[in-house]
Formats: structure tokens, sequence, C-alpha cells
């Protein structure tokens, strides 16, 4: 094979984001409350932006002159990387100023923004929360109550710290790998014993090692089938969550009627105790946009963006680029401060129109959702909204990414109305968050004693023009949380 060096031209073509696109798609991304934060950080990095304060005194129409009644020094500032923003400095230079001919390259902040950066922190500090006592703790103030053995207190604190209260408050952890390398038999009972002393401290059924351990140390004398539950937990815990009740009958002669009130009663019992102790994570949900009837009933949208401050370019640092004094490194910052100032400027104005304009499109094509309820929503795809808008399927999907809305029927995430769907017999599209409806209904009214099959549903759902595949009830019923027909029936109530 013939091997040689030398040149030779090649063209290819690539397709790259430039910086000002890649943060149009990230600021268009953000929910509002991430969208303040974003703003906070840009400003700390970046001296040349203001908030534009209004008074509130002042008529709407003297906030802010119309386009077409601006002068040159007023008009926006447009970034033009191509011919080094030649236009747009020019104007800066020409600005009359009579400022300090000093220059601080700190970051300068007026009065106004650092009393409100002040009573942001105190508000935060004021309204925070205690932090919660943990499982651990909690077991371990009541072992301290106790008169116990040094060595099983110092055993059992061991055991206290292998529980996990987001795994239930289960032992997971065997006790021979909690003893030392060598251990004697003497050892493991000493380990057994503290492990009794943490099963007996409140929640009850804490530090057990299986479901049903868990249950059974929840039991006491003196409740409601106390002998049957013992029974049931230790030796049919399997064949009670399947629902077979006739074979628990046949091995322990006890009846159906009196194994189906043991089982209600021990669904009063806790399956995981530790579980008490982690804190429900409520998401803070802002409403990005607030959906609106007119008199007319026409729906309409509007950004509830009240809190992002309208941003601009200082002043300040704008005349200094005509001060003679100003250095060339000094008018390289102000220009790339200008430039980066203008890119998020534009980019939250993008945001602003991209947001109204693909929530405006899916609040028609939902009418009927916000009228009738959950059961009229439409199939509906982002590609759908992406050709109604004229924008790409990516920045649908981008705009309404962790974005929600308040509407008539609450505030619920914008993803909440893409949907699938199928079609029914007569060709009309039906959303499957109708046919979950529907079964939920159907299995509400089915016989007890006879509940409806995967197959008998599906005969049911196309009495109501709704064709679906028996697979595709079974995942659907699955997902829904609801059980097998055998597993739904109430043996009490069949016939003998």
């Amino acid at each position: 094979m013939r091997m040689s060096m030398g040149m030779e031209a090649r063209q290819t073509q690539t397709q790259k984001l430039a910086p000002r696109m890649i943060q149009s798609m990230e600021i268009l991304q953000l929910p509002v409350l991430a969208l303040e934060e974003r703003i906070e950080q840009e400003m700390n990095e970046n001296p040349l932006l203001e908030i534009q304060e209004v008074d509130p005194q002042l008529p709407e129409e003297d906030e802010e002159p119309s386009a077409d009644t601006r002068s040159d020094d007023e008009r926006e500032l447009v970034v033009d990387n191509d011919h080094d923003n030649k236009d747009d400095f020019e104007r800066l230079l020409n600005m009359d100023s009579e400022l300090p001919n000093t220059f601080d390259d700190s970051f300068r902040r007026s009065s106004n923004r650092v009393q409100d950066d002040a009573d942001r922190r105190h508000d935060l500090m004021a309204n925070a929360e205690a932090r919660p006592e943990s499982l651990n703790d909690y077991l371990l103030h009541q072992l301290a109550e106790l008169d116990i053995d040094d060595r099983v207190e110092a055993m059992a604190e061991r055991i206290i710290s292998a529980l996990d209260a987001r795994d239930g408050g289960y032992l997971r952890t065997p006790l021979v790998d909690m003893l030392p390398a060598g251990h004697t038999p003497e050892d493991l009972e000493l380990a057994n014993e503290a492990l009794a002393v943490v099963q007996s401290l409140e929640p009850a059924g804490v530090a057990a090692r299986s479901l049903s351990e868990c249950l059974l140390n929840q039991l006491r004398e003196g409740m409601p089938f106390y002998e049957e539950l013992k029974i049931l937990i230790g030796n049919h815990l399997e064949d009670l969550a399947e629902n077979r009740l006739p074979a628990i009958q046949r091995k322990t002669g006890i009846s159906l009627e009196t194994i189906q009130a043991a089982r209600e009663q021990m669904h009063k019992l806790t399956p995981k105790p530790g579980a008490a102790f982690m804190k429900a994570m409520v998401p803070n949900v802002t409403p990005d946009v607030i959906v609106e009837q007119d008199q007319d009933g026409t729906y309409r949208v509007r950004l509830d963006d009240d809190r992002v401050p309208t941003l601009y370019i200082s002043d300040y640092y704008r005349r200094r680029l005509q001060d003679p004094g100003a250095t060339a490194e000094e008018r390289e910052f102000i220009k790339k401060k200008i430039t980066n100032a203008q890119w998020l400027i534009d980019s939250i104005e993008q945001r602003r129109g991209t947001l109204t304009k693909v929530a405006q499109a899916i609040v028609e094509h939902q009418t009927r959702f916000l009228d009738e309820g959950p059961e009229a929503i439409e199939p509906l795809k982002m590609q759908q909204i992406a050709d109604r808008v004229g924008v790409h399927v990516t920045t649908v999907s981008r705009a309404v990414d962790d974005k929600w809305i308040q509407t008539p029927r609450g505030i619920l995430p914008l993803r909440r109305f893409f949907v699938g769907g199928t079609q029914t017999e007569d060709g009309d599209d039906v959303a499957w968050d109708t046919i979950r409806l529907r079964l939920q209904e159907l299995i509400d009214k089915e016989s007890k004693s006879s509940p409806f099959s995967d197959e008998e549903l599906v005969e049911e759902l196309k009495k109501h023009g709704m064709s679906v595949a028996r697979r595709t009830v079974t995942k659907y019923r699955k997902k829904m949380g609801i059980p097998s027909s055998r597993q739904r029936r109430d043996w009490t109530l069949v016939k003998k």
C-alpha cells in the first residue's frame, strides 16, 4: 500500500449553537422562581444590569414612552457582533453625562437593591422551619431514659444508627455484621437482647427485619382478633395479600367472615413505622401562567411574572465610555458586559413571548377540559402545538418544562395537557385519561362477589365506544394501583 503526505481541501457542513441561542434556550426552560434566581445571579456578575423601578404614583401612560416617541438615546441596544456594535457604542459615546470621573470595577448596587436583598434574607431566616426530630434521635431519647446494662445500651445505639426512616425504620443489617470479628455466642445473645430493647420503643414495629415481624410487633393483647392476627400474619401473610381467603380457611379452620374482619383490622397497622419521621416534601408551586375567562367565555392566558424585574443597562457605565480617562481595558470590559446584558434582556423577552403563545395554543385546544373537567381532555401532542405556534417541537418542550398554569380547575403542570389517545369505533379521538376514568368507574360499580376480569373490562369499554386491547387495560389497571379481579373479590359475598 502506498502512503503519501499532502494537503487536501474538503468542504463540510456542521451545525453549532451560538452562545446567545444557548442562553435563550436556558432562559426559556426556567420556571419563574428559577428565573428570578438566574436574574439575581446575573446582576451579581454584571454591574451594568439595573432594575427599572416604576413609581406607583405615575400614571401608566407615563411609565414608559412608546416606541414611536423614543429618542435615539432611549432606543434599545442591539448587539451586533459582526460590526463590533459600532452604531450602539457611537450612540453611547454621544450621551451627555455629569458623573464622577472615577471607574469602579466592582459591583455597584443601588440603595434599594441593597435593602431588597437584606429584606429577602431576613424573611428567609424568619420563615425557616425548625429541624424536625429524626427517627434516630427519637429512639435515642427513649433509650436514654431506660435503666439497662451499659453494654446492651451501646449495642442498642449501634442498632439505632443502622435504621433509616426512608426505609420505613427496618433493620436491614444482620446482627452478626454489627459484631466485632471473633465474636462469641454471648455477644450475639447480647445483640439480640439489645434488638428486643429497640423493638420495644415507639413507634411500634420499628427495627423489624421483615414485614411480618413488623406487624407482629404492633399487636397488643386485647385488640380485636388478636389471636387470629397472630396466626394470619405469622403464617399466611402472602395468602392475605393475594386474597386467597378460601385457602386460609381450609388450612386454619377460621371462617371467611372472621378472616375478612381480621384482615380489615390488620390494615390499621403500619407497615412502615419509621416513615412517619420523613417530612413530606411539598413542592413550592408558583404558576408561570394564569388562565382567565372573558365575558364572552373565551379563555385568555397571561404570564404571572410580576416578580420578574424589568432590566436595563446602567447609565453610569454607558456614560463611562465617553470619559477620556477610560482605558482601553475599561472600554473593552464595558462592551463585553453590555453584550451579555443585552443577551439576557432579549432572552427574557423572548421567553415571555414564546411561553405566552404556547400556553394560549394549549388552552385553546383544551377548552373542553377547562369547561367540563378531566373526562373531557383531548389527545394532544407537542408537535401539534409546535405547528400551531410555528416553532420547533423542542422549543415547546422547553417552554412547558417544569411550568405550572393556574386554571379554573386548579394549578396544573403544563405537561398535564399533553396526553396520548386512541380512536373509538366511530373514528373519534379519545384521550387515555378519559379511558382511565371510565375504567375506574366500571371497577367502582362492579359486583364485589364477581369482579370484572381484564377481558370483561375490554368488552365493557367497547359498550362505551372505546376499543382498547386487553394488554392496555392490564397496563393501566396496574398503573392505577387496581388489583386483579381475584384480589378484588369479596369472598364473604360469594354464594356457597
